[in-house]
């Protein structure tokens, strides 16, 4: 008998390490699809041709550039005046100040006595009472006087003084968003890689989704839509009592591939201050990942499926090579993966002028993958509660 029990043990082990290579097998395949079928398109991703003439499309509409500042002061001090000098025909800047308790109120009128086109509101605690950016954001918005919006963070600044016309010149006919990229200053650490890495990985995400004719999210530190579609589909009322998603929720809600384009140009980026300090951006990634909940079913099923395959294709590739099962058979085909990824990854990154990034990208990817994977039970816990 006892040999019949250590040959039962042998074929349950046996069947076990089978499964794990069957479900590699799975995710390999999903992984790949995605990164050939989705991801490339964003990879081989060019700008629209000149037109006949040889020139690039003068698209110059009047623009209202909206920015929500809470306790910004250091933070306006130094980007705001970027982008009141931007090199563009007719803008106005909105600035809501929404309660702040520094000095944010008394740089803003200094401001507006040097900048004409400066438009500030200020806001006070009994005001908002919803904690978040959606109630400034919508009382900038509903000021501004133009059609055109152009909303950004208080804490960004653009990549030159062509940033307002280059978002603009991605406009067609049939637009009504303008996805743009908003990237991180490049500084020394890990953190800051990691930050980077998480920032070019969600934008190859959107970008790619929405060239596919599937927009799901853009980021409010550079995103451009109309007036009128804010109004038209009453703007953040739908998710109005969720402290983020001004920026996902909203394109969510109302984009469709045909009023969709996306902005690439290096003159339309805008550029973040990095976070030096790791609670602050795990408390930042927090508030960023509730929304996702939220998302349309189609746009959850795709993002979870790519993501669950991500996380289970590192599980299982470090588990076989431990186990060295079909050993061969798995280094070769984690050979391809990792060829096919920086590969992609690469031609990604040019296209959004990411350096210095990617040899260490596989343990980024890693890193990014158990730090969401900590967020996301440690928000079923608990909601995160703070704005700023």
């Amino acid at each position: 008998m006892i040999w019949i029990e250590q040959m039962f043990q042998n074929f349950s082990l046996q069947g076990i390490w089978g499964i794990i290579f069957i479900l590699f097998g799975i995710v390999w395949l999903i992984s790949m699809l995605y990164f050939w079928v989705v991801f490339s398109r964003l990879a081989f991703y060019k700008e629209s041709p000149p037109d006949n003439k040889g020139q690039e499309k003068d698209y110059s509409p009047p623009v209202s550039v909206v920015i929500s500042a809470k306790n910004e002061y250091y933070n306006l001090s130094e980007f705001l005046p970027d982008i009141l000098e931007q090199d563009y025909p007719e803008y106005e800047v909105i600035v809501v100040n929404d309660a702040s308790i520094d000095d944010t109120a008394e740089l803003l009128e200094d401001m507006k006595r040097k900048y004409a086109h400066l438009k500030v509101i200020n806001l006070y605690e009994n005001v908002n009472f919803f904690k978040g950016k959606k109630f400034p954001l919508s009382v900038g918005i509903r000021s501004a006087k133009h059609e055109h919006l152009l909303l950004t963070d208080a804490d960004c600044k653009p990549a030159g003084k062509l940033w307002i016309s280059s978002m603009m010149s991605c406009y067609e006919d049939q637009t009504e968003i303008v996805l743009g990229y908003g990237k991180y200053e490049e500084k020394k650490g890990l953190l800051n890689k990691l930050q980077r890495y998480d920032t070019l990985f969600t934008a190859m995400q959107y970008f790619s989704f929405a060239l596919i004719g599937m927009p799901y999210m853009g980021v409010g530190r550079n995103l451009s839509y109309l007036k009128k579609l804010f109004k038209q589909t009453r703007g953040f009322s739908a998710h109005y009592k969720i402290k983020s998603g001004d920026d996902d929720l909203f394109i969510n809600k109302v984009a469709h591939k045909t009023n969709t384009n996306i902005c690439l140009k290096k003159e339309s980026y805008t550029i973040s201050k990095s976070i030096s300090n790791l609670n602050q951006w795990i408390t930042q990634k927090r508030r960023h990942l509730t929304t996702g909940h939220y998302y349309k079913a189609k746009h959850k099923f795709w993002l979870y499926l790519f993501g669950i395959a991500r996380l289970l294709f590192w599980i299982t590739l470090i588990a076989l090579l431990i186990r060295f099962y079909n050993g061969i058979y798995v280094i070769l085909a984690g050979a391809v993966m990792l060829f096919t990824y920086l590969f992609i990854l690469k031609k990604v990154m040019n296209n959004l002028n990411e350096k210095r990034l990617l040899f260490i990208t596989p343990l980024l990817d890693l890193l990014v993958l158990f730090t969401y994977l900590f967020i996301s039970f440690a928000n079923q816990i608990r909601k995160p509660d703070k704005w700023k």
